[in-house]
């Protein structure tokens, strides 16, 4: 995510009479809307999970965000994904450009639509992150993604579609590496345990204190105190704040929130905590997971809560158990989280346990 996304960005929500457009894009240039049911109704869609992955599947590889400028990228996880023994396939534009974009609007998305439909890809992986996924939300065809559907894999921006995808079709999806994360050996293990071995795993942060007394990195920072279960909903802070108000988010009652940021000061974590407050999304939520912040400093001026400080502001309010340090985000390790599946959390321990399988 670049240092350079700033501010909020609203899409309007549609009104519900609004017909569905069901043509393909046209000639135009401009591709075209695809629209549902209303809100109300997409809330009550039964949850499906994908299809597990298994060695010699193929994996379509999108780019639906910010450009990506080496091939070299796209041959590093081509040789990773060949270490899974899987495939892959590219979608057409992947290595297209529009100033920071990864293309044109239409043609995105008609990578995203394209992979869902194409009977030779199992799952689907973002090349990276960056800024656009909001911008396609509209250009996706939910009722087909419905209909066929499999894993799709990121984070970062890529929260858009795994929160867009998950609400309005009631897909899991996955908050995961993206094609330019490190595929170490922490972060393979839980995508393999989740995805190939349908594993309903305990997420919990690496516990070696190596030559320490006590453990210095990956601490757990308990807010409050407690467990409770709910669904795995959440992903980047702010494109998660860049979609409140519109008719891509799920209903929040009962979720257990989970939320990472990169590159924020920490007044602008306070001000999209704000806003997630004033919107009422955080007064419905279970359970709040606040993974990592990374390089979230007060920046230049007189004085600054730390970010300790704004979290406890926030979330000790809420009453539910919530915790900050957990692998999720802009980190080297990093969990697979999977949207839309039950979990039990226990804020004094940092564990998210699945309480069932992702895929079937």
């Amino acid at each position: 995510m670049p240092i350079s996304r700033r501010g909020f960005i609203k899409e309007l929500a549609l009104a519900s009479f609004l017909p569905r457009l069901s043509s393909t894009p046209g000639g135009n240039g401009s591709g075209t809307e695809f629209f549902s049911e209303p809100f109300d109704r997409i809330a009550e869609r039964p949850m499906i999970k994908p299809p597990r992955l298994k060695a010699g599947d193929t994996v379509g590889l999108i780019n639906p965000a910010g450009a990506t400028y080496s091939k070299t990228d796209i041959q590093i996880l081509e040789e990773s994904l060949a270490a899974l023994g899987l495939g892959v396939k590219l979608g057409e534009h992947i290595l297209d450009r529009y100033g920071y974009l990864a293309g044109k609007d239409e043609d995105r998305a008609q990578d995203v639509n394209a992979m869902f439909c194409d009977s030779s890809v199992n799952a689907i992986v973002a090349v990276r992150g960056g800024w656009g996924s909001n911008r396609i939300l509209s250009l996706l065809d939910y009722e087909m993604i419905q209909k066929h559907p499999k894993a799709l894999i990121g984070y970062s921006d890529i929260t858009s579609l795994l929160v867009a995808i998950y609400a309005r079709c009631g897909l899991v999806t996955f908050h995961g590496p993206v094609g330019i994360s490190t595929w170490n050996q922490f972060s393979v293990e839980y995508f393999r345990r989740i995805l190939f071995d349908a594993e309903a795993v305990t997420l919990q942060n690496p516990t070696d204190r190596g030559d320490n007394l006590a453990q210095t990195t990956d601490r757990v920072e308990t807010i409050t105190a407690g467990r409770t279960r709910g669904k795995l909903v959440g992903g980047n802070l702010s494109v998660l704040t860049a979609m409140v108000g519109s008719q891509y988010l799920p209903n929040w009652e009962k979720v257990i929130l989970f939320l990472e940021e990169t590159d924020e000061q920490i007044y602008r974590v306070d001000r999209m905590l704000s806003q997630l407050r004033l919107s009422g999304v955080l007064e419905k939520v279970a359970g709040v997971v606040f993974g990592k912040c990374t390089n979230c400093t007060p920046g230049e001026g007189y004085g600054s809560l730390t970010l300790e400080e704004v979290l406890r502001d926030h979330l000790q309010r809420l009453g539910v158990p919530s915790w900050y340090g957990s692998m999720i985000g802009h980190v080297e390790k990093k969990f697979t989280v999977s949207l839309g599946v039950e979990a039990e959390i226990d804020a004094e321990v940092g564990t998210i346990r699945m309480l069932e399988s992702a895929v079937v």
